[in-house]
């Protein structure tokens, strides 16, 4: 094998921006929101924040395995992950888990991440509605409503 295929990824999911945003998402979470130093209502939240936070790069990930409308449905699955992540972002700064300069940091990689998670999802919509048309895409299902976002 030559050195380009050593170096590409097994799982089409890697390629994807979505998912390293994601983990580098989580990656910061792990460092600003300390569980080993949180108390008993705190280390729930931190938990719930990092379980939201997680799905937003595992729905990426199981999805992009799938046929384009389920794929569809998981990138909306991760949409929500992200929607629940600003609910804990504003929790946690209420709380005083995060200072200002933290909120700020995850309300906009939150932001970055519906927006580039909403375009892949039209993007994927605009496929599918053509492959609708095509007689020889046999296994393609209908595409999923749009969004309200």
């Amino acid at each position: 094998m030559n050195e380009q295929e050593n170096n590409a990824p097994f799982f089409r999911f890697e390629d994807l921006r979505i998912y390293a945003k994601a983990m580098d998402y989580i990656s910061w979470l792990y460092r600003v929101l300390d569980v080993e130093f949180s108390n008993g209502n705190q280390k729930v939240l931190v938990k719930a924040f990092l379980k939201s936070a997680h799905s937003i790069a595992l729905n990426t990930a199981e999805g992009s395995s799938r046929n384009k409308a389920q794929f569809l449905y998981y990138l909306k699955m991760a949409k929500s992950a992200v929607r629940e992540c600003v609910v804990y972002t504003e929790i946690a700064k209420n709380g005083n888990l995060l200072n200002e300069a933290d909120y700020d940091y995850s309300r906009d990689k939150l932001i970055e991440l519906t927006k580039m998670i909403g375009s892949l999802i039209a993007s994927l919509q605009r496929i599918a509605n053509v492959s609708e048309s095509d007689p020889m895409d046999m296994g393609q299902a209908p595409a999923f409503p749009d969004d309200m976002d």
